[in-house]
């Protein structure tokens, strides 16, 4: 823990002792899972978000972080939360989408083009309405986190034009929205689950793979894959899920340091995440990967070739969702 860090956390804990809400907290430990490694910017996000909350509550609610998968897949995760047996996780926002489809809308391809949009997005009324369908799932959520702009990997050639993903096999998240989309780019899209992902690349059951910059240093794709090409085709995001049913049980204060120590996590996660993802592009063509960049022009085709899929999918979502969704989109692009 850094110095200035480490006095700031001195002081709210002494705050915290001599307040009245210490009655109100009691000591508890938080199982946080997560799929990625250590030195990902997730995993330095729940180390944030652990200091914080341990600070604020003078020490008695106590963070564990189970990262790597140990908890299970994100789905399992996910299970694991709506039952009461885990508290909290920070999955990506495409795994909800299956409890409520309208999650979908965070991965239509090509909806946002700076961070400064994405944030807007997720922390303003579209993201906190969709955060709103989460509790009558067994859900809770604290906010969004950054992932970063998904760019495609594989083996077999640059991605320079739409045409150059005809053939390709490219696994992608188990979701309705990317797999349409890809197969919209003549892609092969191949469903997997993530922990399963690099023995795929490796025996080449798949060509490559489509994840945000730091997630393909993390996982040393670059040992399996030549070719890195910032397609940038969809921002994602990490959402900060709790355990309706632990929620419960804690008192107002105790949600009250959750949600404290959540928002101040956010920021200092995005700021690492960005910083990650610069430095990974550097790492990556340094590791022998042939990196390229795909011109606005193309990424504006590639726009144009998945809309059909947006729209199929934006047909089949709560129409005021859908409103929200396109009226935020339109004040951002202004």
């Amino acid at each position: 823990m850094k110095p200035f860090f480490r006095l700031a956390a001195a002081t709210i804990a002494l705050a915290f002792a001599a307040g009245t809400q210490a009655q109100d907290v009691q000591e508890r430990t938080i199982k946080f899972g997560h799929l990625n490694n250590t030195d990902h910017p997730v995993s330095l996000g729940v180390k944030r978000f652990a200091e914080l909350l341990a600070a604020k509550s003078g020490g008695k609610l106590k963070v564990q972080e189970f990262p790597s998968n140990q908890l299970g897949n994100e789905m399992q995760q996910q299970s694991a939360l709506q039952g009461g047996v885990q508290e909290m996780s920070a999955p990506a926002t495409t795994s909800l989408a299956g409890i409520v489809k309208e999650f979908g809308l965070v991965d239509f391809p090509f909806s946002v083009a700076t961070y400064q949009q994405a944030d807007a997005l997720l922390d303003g009324p579209l993201g906190q309405a969709l955060i709103a369908r989460l509790p009558e799932k067994g859900l809770v959520a604290l906010g969004y986190w950054d992932l970063g702009f998904r760019n495609v990997t594989n083996s077999r050639r640059a991605i320079s034009k739409v045409e150059d993903f005809d053939g390709l096999k490219l696994r992608v998240i188990p979701n309705p929205v990317f797999l349409d989309t890809f197969k919209a780019f003549k892609a092969n899209p191949v469903p997997m689950p993530f922990a399963e992902l690099y023995g795929a690349l490796e025996s080449k059951a798949v060509d490559g793979q489509e994840n945000p910059f730091a997630v393909i240093l993390s996982n040393k794709f670059f040992e399996v894959n030549k070719f890195v090409s910032a397609t940038n085709h969809v921002y994602a995001a990490n959402i900060v899920l709790v355990s309706k049913r632990f929620w419960d049980r804690l008192s107002p204060t105790e949600q009250r340091l959750m949600h404290e120590a959540a928002n101040e996590a956010r920021t200092y996660q995005r700021q690492t995440s960005r910083a990650a993802a610069a430095k990974a592009v550097e790492e990556l063509k340094a590791k022998g990967m042939q990196y390229n960049e795909v011109p606005a022009a193309e990424q504006a085709r590639m726009a144009q070739i998945a809309k059909p899929v947006t729209d199929k999918f934006a047909a089949s979502y709560d129409p005021a969702i859908v409103k929200l969704y396109n009226d935020e989109l339109a004040r951002l692009r202004k």
